[in-house]
């Protein structure tokens, strides 16, 4: 697709080193950056605020902030920060996790799509209009900002009644492992949906998939099992489910399963994957990079560079 944008995750085990990596995209093209928040580790609005000031054309953003930790004001106090450094490039991406992420912290994790509803409703009211005065079931919130942001917020989405709710109220959906079909049959559906009850054009799905650049089958196997471990959360499961792999309710990847999420093998083989997925998924990927073999570093940059090309060339 001639509009297709290319983004990739970062995965980094400190802040140095994730900025290393969001410069490396920049060079090499990738359109855009992102970074996953859990637990301690670091956390990605922090990353992409020093980020801003380092990069001049690669977009910032978010896969995802989980919400209960943060009540939506923090949330809004900390995104401003990226929003007003880097005008225009930073998509703040928010998801209420899962339950066992949750409940380790000590919160409880229940109506997870309510609270998503009335978090992107503060959102979207202090973020876009400047001001808000919000009291709902979960959040309440009194506050206003100088002036409203040149900022998108998107938010986590993995069954129908997410992409609605993300359809009627989010800048954008974000994905993690759906297969392609399942994207094209039942997400974009379902935000078409959610954007045209809510008398809106609907946002865009921003496809977040394994990528991992890689001739040796059973090496990629062996690293997505080692690497992804969200098929032993239930939310998963019923997506997979869903979508046609009745075997994730075991809790493993099965071949089929990777076969149909990850795209992987030789730059001819992944570019073209990369364009079918972009077709399923409405145009957008995010990529997430699979390291396989035993020179991690060098499988990172192989995807990197495949990125990079297939970004250039649209």
């Amino acid at each position: 697709m001639a509009s297709m944008q290319i983004g990739a995750a970062i995965h980094a085990d400190d802040a140095r080193e994730a900025l290393e990596l969001i410069q490396s995209m920049e060079k090499y093209g990738v359109h855009a950056a992102w970074m996953t928040n859990s637990g301690a580790r670091l956390d990605g609005i922090s990353v992409m605020a020093v980020a801003a000031s380092h990069t001049q054309r690669i977009k910032l953003g978010t896969s995802i902030v989980p919400t209960y930790p943060r009540h939506p004001l923090t949330m809004a106090a900390q995104a401003r920060v990226v929003a007003d450094l880097a005008p225009g490039r930073f998509r703040l991406g928010i998801g209420p996790s899962h339950r066992p992420n949750m409940e380790a912290m000590g919160m409880s994790f229940h109506d997870p799509l309510g609270h998503l509803r009335e978090y992107l409703e503060v959102l979207n009211a202090i973020l876009k209009t400047g001001s808000v005065d919000f009291k709902g079931r979960y959040y309440r919130a009194c506050d206003t900002i100088p002036a409203p942001l040149d900022m998108l917020v998107m938010a986590a989405a993995l069954r129908r009644n997410a992409f609605e709710l993300c359809g009627g109220l989010s800048d954008g959906a974000i994905t993690w492992l759906c297969p392609g079909p399942y994207l094209r049959d039942v997400a974009l559906p379902a935000l078409n949906a959610g954007a045209a009850a809510a008398n809106r054009p609907p946002p865009p799905l921003i496809a977040h998939v394994p990528v991992c650049v890689h001739d040796d089958e059973a090496e990629v196997r062996a690293a997505v099992r080692a690497q992804i471990m969200n098929v032993r959360l239930p939310f998963y499961q019923q997506m997979f489910a869903d979508a046609g792999y009745p075997e994730a309710v075991q809790g493993a990847w099965s071949d089929r399963m990777i076969d149909g999420v990850v795209l992987w093998g030789s730059e001819a083989r992944v570019a073209g994957k990369l364009r079918e997925f972009g077709a399923w998924g409405g145009g957008e990927i995010l990529a997430s990079i699979v390291t396989a073999g035993p020179d991690r570093k060098a499988s990172r940059d192989r995807c990197l560079r495949l990125l990079g090309e297939v970004a250039r060339a649209g």
